[in-house]
């Protein structure tokens, strides 16, 4: 069984930029960065939607969709927190009437 290689946001981004800024062909590129010509393709489509503003729905690449994703992560983790303590309050507030 081979194991799956893994790549930095960094390495991810040199590959695209061989292709949207240097000018490489997809094939070039892929083999200049001994990874696969679709891996190339996605990442450098990735790189620009997300220089475009768009945060992607996996795994961000550039550092500013990172902490974008990071915040939404933790909004989502802080909105959950609350609705647990409203609920709770109104737990609360129930069992004191019925006293």
């Amino acid at each position: 069984m081979t194991s799956r290689r893994v790549f930095t946001n960094e390495f991810k981004i040199d590959a695209a930029n061989l292709v949207l800024k240097q000018g490489y062909s997809i094939q070039e590129a892929a083999k200049a960065m001994s990874v696969g010509p679709t891996a190339i393709r996605r990442w450098a489509k990735q790189f620009e939607a997300e220089m475009s503003g768009i945060t992607p729905q996996g795994k961000a690449i550039i550092p500013e969709q990172v902490r974008i994703q990071e915040l939404e992560a933790r909004i989502k983790k802080i909105e959950w927190e609350n609705d647990i303590l409203k609920k709770a309050t109104a737990l609360c507030m129930q069992d004191s009437i019925k006293r």
